[in-house]
Parts: C-alpha cells; structure tokens; sequence
C-alpha cells in the first residue's frame, strides 16, 4: 500500500520561494508561539523545540517510522514487484531494519571513508581548476550541481561521464509533490526509475564477477547473519544513495555559497585566514542553512510526552530545521556563527536509529568544497541585480537554486 502524502505546503503557507527557500521568521514564530502545533487542515502534529524533534527522532517505541502517511515524496512510487527490506528502510522500526541498515553501513566505513578522500580531492580540484579566476561563474552550474554527481559516480565505481545522467535521475526522483501535476510526476518518475535500474543492473552483475574497490563492490561483499544483497537489492540500494548523496549534497553546497555572499560577506575571508575553521563553519551552514529538513512519525500509543495528549495513529512531524533554531540550544541561533562550540549538535542529518548514513561523506564533500575553492580564490563578491525569486525551484529538499552568479578573484 502506497503511502498518502501529507501536504506540507498547507501547514507552511508561504507565500513566496523566498520566503521557503529560507523560513527564518516563519521558524521564529513556530519556536516562540506554537512549539506543538496542530494543524487541522493536514491532521497532523508538529514540533519545533530541540529537545521534542530529538524525542520524536530517536524514541520509536512511541513515535514509529511505520505508518500509513508520510512527508515524503520520493521515488518511484510503484512498488517493486520483489518487495525489499532495502526499499522500505526509511519506513520500518528496529529491530526490523537492523539487517538491511547493517549491510547498507558496509558501504560507510571509516575505512572507506579515508580511502575515498584522495578520489574526491581531485574532483573536486578538477572542478575548480576549470572556474576562471578574475570572472563571473555561476556557482550552481560550474560546481555545486556537478560535484555530488561526479562524486557518487566514481564511488559507485560506473563512468563519470555518466554523472549528468545521475542528476537528471535524482531531479525527477526527487520531484515534490504537486497533487495538479500527480499522473504527470509519477509517470515520469516511474520512467526515470525504470530506467536508473536498467543501466545499473547490468553493471553489478558484471562487478560481481569482477570484485574492485567501489561502493557497489562493498554491497557486494557484505554480509550480515550469513545475508547478503541480492543484484536487484544493490540496485535498490545505490537509489538511496543516488538520492540522499547527489540532491542534499548540491543543495548544501549551493546555500553555503549563497551564505558567504550574503548572510555575512566576512566570513570568506576569515575561513581564507584560518581554514581550520572550515570543518566548524561546515557545520554551521548545515545548522543554519539546510532549512526544510524534516521526518513524519506515527504515533503507536497514547502519551503526553510532547506536553500535549497525543492518541494511537496520531501523525507528529519533526521539523529538524526549526530545531537547529531553538535558543535553548544553541544561542543567539538566528545568527551565523562559524565558531559556534556546539553547532555539531544540530539535527540535520536525524537523530536515532534512521540518521542518516551518508553523513560523513556529506560533511568531507562540503569540507574538502569550501577548502580547495577558498585557496584558490582570494575573495569572492554577490552580482548586483540578482533576483533570488527568479532563481529558485521546488525540489524534495524545499527551494532549491537553481542559479548564483559569483565573482571570483584569483
């Protein structure tokens, strides 16, 4: 049974792309006002306060993963003729998804990590080679949109040619839900979907036969309780990293840039100064500019823990990027703050048994992005005239850029 998708937009209301692509005040007046709300329209609860989101993220005895709504619109949406526990990961409670979650960690080792920097380094130094110094580059095009393709490309071990043909994937798979455009959406997900498996199959029924060093390759080799994936399992699985390892990626990248133009030009120059500050800055875009992060949970029993009498089948959703504002938490929070001590709190990435597992390799792109590119470039200066309105597109992680010119000086 498919899920019915709650309407975020009827809760939220804003009335502009700007306004959602950055919901500061709306943030404000939830965190001040109503921390736990009801909306009718939507039956749904929603929790705004630090310690509530954290509650509801990691307490899935009382708040499951499992039920018959959700927030969220990706994917095909048809259900897979050889159903899999790969595919419902998000969507099933411990001990359920221990397995799958285990053999899908395999691909995430610390090890893996390490021996994947050099690789993404030199994407990445490829990328900003390429940008002209002392010119006008739009930063979405030219870097932040390529790089988490290219990236998930060489690691999955497939050509990196084939990047583009990665994002066309995940931008269709990641379409928003639009109940005026529905058929049209899920059509040509089911397509993109569809097609996304007969590239890959093949792929990793040859590479089964011909082990190398690549994230395929892990999914391969892993094994838990004598389980292992099977050829449409792995496919499956890089879906999941396709989506959470390209669309997230490239939308962080794109805020950070758009936040050292414009939340507070001085910061370029501080991290040019003192890029040991790079990791801690990483996580301050992450607290503050990844604004639309959020889970649905289903509630399996009658409580008060939110402060409010919640019923059996209640539907809460965990607004983490309102959170990441919470003054209990983090001080004077609607402000940017790179040398914030406690910013690695936030709760971007989920708390609990579903946060999420592509994580570190998040943070290493976003770190090793900022690192290469402040080197080369002395300072960096927004384009008069641009419009952020114009320049905006709805996408599962809320509005997204789709343009930001940037001058570059050498």
């Amino acid at each position: 049974m498919n899920k019915e998708v709650i309407p975020i937009k009827e809760i939220t209301n804003f009335q502009s792309r700007a306004d959602e692509f950055f919901p500061i005040e709306w943030y404000k007046e939830m965190l001040h006002d109503h921390p736990v709300y009801f909306h009718e329209g939507t039956n749904t609860w929603n929790v705004f306060k630090y310690e509530h989101v954290k509650q509801v993220l990691s307490n899935y005895k009382v708040f499951s993963s499992e039920g018959p709504r959700s927030a969220i619109f990706v994917g095909a949406g048809k259900k897979a003729e050889k159903p899999s526990s790969i595919t419902n990961l998000t969507l099933v409670d411990p001990p359920a998804h221990r397995k799958s979650r285990s053999l899908l960690a395999a691909a995430f080792t610390p090890r893996s990590l390490k021996e994947w920097e050099p690789r993404i380094h030199q994407i990445i130094s490829d990328l900003v080679d390429d940008i002209p110094a002392d010119s006008t580059v739009d930063i979405i095009k030219a870097f932040s949109g390529p790089l988490p393709a290219m990236v998930i490309a060489d690691l999955f071990g497939v050509p990196i040619q084939d990047q583009h043909q990665f994002k066309e994937w995940v931008d269709i798979l990641f379409q928003p839900y639009d109940e005026a455009r529905l058929e049209d959406i899920m059509r040509k997900k089911e397509q993109a979907a569809k097609e996304y498996f007969q590239y890959l199959y093949p792929i990793v029924v040859q590479k089964r036969s011909n082990l190398s060093d690549d994230i395929i390759c892990d999914l391969i080799r892993a094994e838990v309780d004598g389980e292992r994936f099977t050829d449409e399992e792995i496919v499956q699985a890089t879906m999941l990293l396709l989506g959470a390892g390209v669309e997230t990626t490239s939308h962080a990248i794109a805020n950070s840039f758009y936040s050292l133009l414009y939340d507070d030009p001085s910061i370029y120059g501080e991290l040019r100064n003192e890029p040991e500050l790079i990791p801690n800055a990483v996580e301050e875009m992450l607290r503050y500019r990844f604004h639309s992060s959020r889970r649905d949970r289903t509630v399996k029993e009658d409580n008060d823990l939110l402060g409010v009498p919640l019923k059996k089948g209640d539907t809460v959703i965990a607004w983490m990027s309102g959170c990441n504002l919470d003054g209990d938490m983090f001080e004077d929070p609607f402000k940017i703050d790179i040398r914030r001590p406690n910013n690695k709190k936030h709760l971007t990435f989920g708390s609990g048994p579903h946060f999420c597992l592509g994580a570190p390799l998040a943070r290493l792109e976003m770190k090793l992005a900022l690192e290469l590119f402040i080197k080369k470039f002395s300072r960096i200066e927004p384009v008069e005239g641009f419009d952020l309105e114009q320049n905006l597109t709805e996408s599962a992680t809320g509005q997204s850029l789709t343009y930001l010119p940037v001058k570059v000086y050498k």
